[in-house]
């Protein structure tokens, strides 16, 4: 007996989404297939391989069904990548411009990667992808090509074997169909592409406050962070920190998104939006927190507070940090 041919789709959603949004469009494709995977920020995977006999379509045309009814619905415009893995639909979604589906056939995926930068493999970051080129490797054939044992000189056995898969178009992992975990997201799409880390400061301190107040309004504490960049070319980064202790404080939450972005190394990166989300909700009630000697500290939530009133009052611009003055 044969295995059926798995087809996995890969939508970019190009809109700046809350998290309650997110999670309406997961529950949408749910419609579609009962097998979607979220991938946050702006993005979902679904297997199809068990809506096509349900639907009497190709699976292309699942797909536009998809894409159509993500515009009917919430007049957002996406792009598609198909293919038999996640990881090349993924890839192939990369690879799509807004309101286009690009489609990897069975028996294509080693034509389709090969003549690309081994930096379009999810997971090359820029140390690999430097070491590799010192080597004269700069596309994905050429790392399929190479031989093992030269490779796992080059990056150690563990991350020689992933690497060797993945330029195969290999990819085991399934959709994985989850309950959305609770969460809070704030983002910023840009207006132009932006290289200035100055701006990108100020896009994550405003975005830590926006979380911080949605927190203390619904009296309830994060103790995870993530921080996420889309850039010009429509690739991301993701970025994630445990708190040391669940908060709402925004001081504390703008120092732990600092700390993400100043890891990434956007100096000279052309980013095009941010999004932070905040994970690990819990009651305000129920967190614990550490016990501080400092007197600034009380000051700081008791100021926090009568910032928070001021702006159920007067709305939320009517108070704002020192740093996001124009």
């Amino acid at each position: 007996m044969t295995m059926r041919q798995r087809h996995i789709a890969h939508l970019h959603l190009h809109a700046a989404l809350t998290g309650a949004r997110y999670d309406d469009i997961v529950e949408l494709m749910s419609g579609i297939t009962p097998h979607v995977q979220a991938v946050p920020p702006g993005a979902v995977q679904l297997d199809l391989t068990s809506a096509l006999r349900y639907f009497d379509l190709s699976p292309y045309d699942v797909v536009q069904t998809a894409r159509l009814r993500l515009k009917l619905f919430y007049g957002i415009d996406s792009s598609a990548g198909l293919a038999s893995n996640r990881m090349l639909a993924a890839m192939a979604a990369d690879a799509s411009a807004p309101g286009e589906t690009t489609w990897i056939r069975a028996g294509q995926a080693a034509d389709w990667l090969h003549p690309r930068p081994v930096t379009a493999l999810p997971g090359i970051g820029r140390a690999t992808a430097d070491t590799l080129n010192r080597y004269g490797l700069h596309t994905i054939g050429q790392i399929a090509d190479i031989p093992a044992a030269t490779l796992q000189r080059l990056l150690g056995v563990g991350s020689a074997r992933l690497l060797a898969e993945r330029s195969r178009g290999h990819d085991p992992r399934p959709v994985t169909p989850s309950e959305p975990a609770e969460h809070l997201v704030a983002d910023l799409v840009l207006e132009r592409d932006c290289l200035d880390p100055a701006q990108h400061h100020r896009v994550v301190l405003a975005l830590a406050d926006r979380i911080g107040g949605h927190l203390r309004g619904e009296r309830r504490t994060t103790g995870r962070l993530a921080l996420t960049v889309r850039y010009a070319d429509r690739s991301s980064t993701t970025r994630t920190r445990t708190l040391p202790e669940p908060t709402s404080h925004s001081p504390a939450l703008a120092a732990a998104v600092l700390g993400l972005l100043t890891g990434l190394g956007l100096q000279r990166a052309r980013v095009r939006a941010f999004a932070l989300r905040a994970d690990d909700l819990r009651p305000a009630d129920s967190a614990y927190r550490q016990l501080s000697l400092d007197p600034g500290d009380a000051r700081a939530h008791a100021v926090e507070a009568a910032v928070d009133r001021a702006r159920r009052r007067f709305g939320p611009e009517a108070v704002r940090p020192a740093a996001l003055a124009d």
